[in-house]
């Protein structure tokens, strides 16, 4: 599913307008019979209603919204806020069409505003402003959403909690934005709300049809995307029933130090159950006996020191390599790595303490071949390309590392991003809180590696890696629950995950 910038929503309400066709009105009118029906599904006649409306079309939806509402019987206080004196057209038009109802309860805010009284049991409708705001919100607005976000009342906000920008947030001011209880939005989600720093803000998220062209949709390229179920089942193999474990794939996991043997245990199991017909350990000698019991289709390759990776091995008879879990920092690692990345011909999975290797030699960025795959978490990434301020900027930096080393990067959170060496970037749809444990980056290394051996180009294997791994979690999490989730949960109901996606 495709995430359109602010921009992109204009030209495709103009599309659908001009190619369907419908007058804007009539467009505005479908959306709020769809956000009346979502919120009368919710909310019966007995709760009193205060709809806040702005002077645009995200204020026009408001107003048709309120009219709905009182046709069915609700009890409405609508208040328009024209400070300016101008109007969008829409909104003008359901201004007139409210005001032939004749309502007793309907306040037009030109200059003084004596504010309601917000209590339980009410519901707000914020209408102020919507998915063209394009700066923080100040004055008298401010004020506003200040007064309602200290109220009792639920609140449902008309496609976008107003105050909150659809895309960079960066510089807004966050006591300005609406925190919603519930947010209708209108076709699609919006990039924003896939940011952790604003689940506070949007609460529950409810997507609502309203029939925007499909061509309109399919013409229009957009940045990012959501990977879906019906975007990953396409995109897998199928397994010749007379394969051998030479032809399945050879796979190589370099991970482990002293102490951190756990990490190369996850990652080499994880690559085992995701379809690699051979795995490879290349691990220090201190970790051998807890490798060999606890994996022992795999075969372990010993590094000539006894605690850390040491030396760069052989790759040639290899079809994939996952580095970086549990290594460590030091310098005598730190020069195996990067000699190890130099050599490597086959596709490679950077994770961990590579990344962190890397950020303490940033100038070995520059050495790094044609489609490496990155995949570091939100302080992982920061120490590798700077700090930032939100998820926006952190995004933006994991998009701008992708293009400059060609490469893939899986930025880790509870909706990972994909970004591509072109700029695009697709997010993934699957995953939960539970994921939040140590190891859980281990496996998806071990698996997106064991992907690759497998056969898929990186592109597949990073999409199907994250999509599965989020998968799998989420079936541990319905089976033993989030809080006692730990990685190895995640290994175990792959298989489950693999099934339910080839169902």
């Amino acid at each position: 599913m495709k995430l359109f910038t602010s921009a992109q929503i204009r030209e495709l309400d103009k599309y659908t307008i001009d190619h369907e066709p419908i007058k804007s009105i009539d467009l505005m009118e479908r959306a709020a019979k769809a956000i009346t029906h979502a919120i009368t599904s919710v909310w019966s006649q007995t709760t009193p209603v205060v709809v806040f409306a702005g002077p645009g079309n995200n204020g026009g939806d408001a107003l048709a919204v309120a009219r709905l509402l009182h046709d069915q019987g609700y009890d409405v206080k609508t208040y328009l806020f024209n400070i300016s004196g101008h109007l969008s057209e829409d909104c003008a038009a359901n201004r007139a069409r409210l005001l032939d109802k004749k309502l007793k309860s309907f306040v037009e805010v030109t200059q003084e505003f004596d504010p309601p009284r917000l209590e339980d049991g009410m519901l707000v409708i914020d209408g102020l402003f919507g998915s063209g705001l394009n700066k923080p919100l100040a004055g008298g607005f401010a004020s506003l959403v200040k007064y309602i976000n200290s109220s009792p009342a639920k609140v449902v906000s008309i496609d976008v909690p107003s105050g909150l920008m659809t895309e960079d947030n960066s510089f807004n001011v966050r006591a300005n934005i609406i925190r919603a209880d519930l947010t209708l939005t209108l076709g699609q989600k919006k990039l924003s709300f896939l940011f952790s720093e604003n689940q506070q803000l949007i609460g529950q998220v409810k997507v609502l049809d309203i029939r925007l062209s499909q061509e309109g949709i399919d013409k229009i390229d957009a940045n990012y995307a959501i990977a879906e179920e019906n975007d990953i089942r396409p995109l897998l193999l199928k397994r010749n029933p007379y394969a051998h474990k030479g032809n399945m794939g050879n796979a190589l996991i370099i991970a482990g130090s002293y102490g951190m043997s756990g990490a190369s245990v996850l990652a080499t199991k994880a690559c085992f159950r995701a379809g690699a017909g051979k795995v490879t350990t290349h691990t220090p000698k201190q970790n051998s006996i807890i490798l060999q019991i606890s994996v022992p289709e795999a075969i372990i390759q010993f590094d000539r020191d006894e605690t850390v990776f040491s030396e760069a091995v052989d790759t040639e008879d290899f079809d994939a390599i996952g580095i970086g879990p549990g290594l460590g920092t030091s310098e005598q690692t730190a020069i195996a790595l990067i000699t190890q990345i130099r050599g490597t011909q086959c596709p490679i999975v950077a994770d961990a303490d590579a990344i962190n290797i890397l950020a303490n030699h940033r100038a070995w960025l520059q050495q790094m071949p044609k489609g490496i795959i990155f995949t570091p978490h939100p302080k992982e990434l920061q120490r590798l390309e700077g700090h930032t301020n939100d998820s926006y900027e952190l995004l933006s930096k994991a998009r701008s590392l992708a293009e400059r080393v060609q490469g893939y990067v899986i930025l880790k959170g509870h909706h990972s991003a994909l970004c591509l060496p072109d700029g695009h970037v697709i997010f993934n749809s699957t995953g939960n809180a539970g994921m939040a444990t140590a190891g859980s980056g281990d496996v998806l290394t071990g698996i997106i590696t064991g992907l690759l051996a497998r056969g898929y180009k990186q592109q597949e294997a990073c999409l199907i890696g994250m999509y599965l791994h989020g998968l799998a979690g989420d079936i541990a999490a319905h089976e033993l629950g989030q809080e006692s989730l730990m990685a190895g949960d995640i290994i175990h109901y792959l298989p489950d995950a693999f099934k339910k996606l080839k169902e």
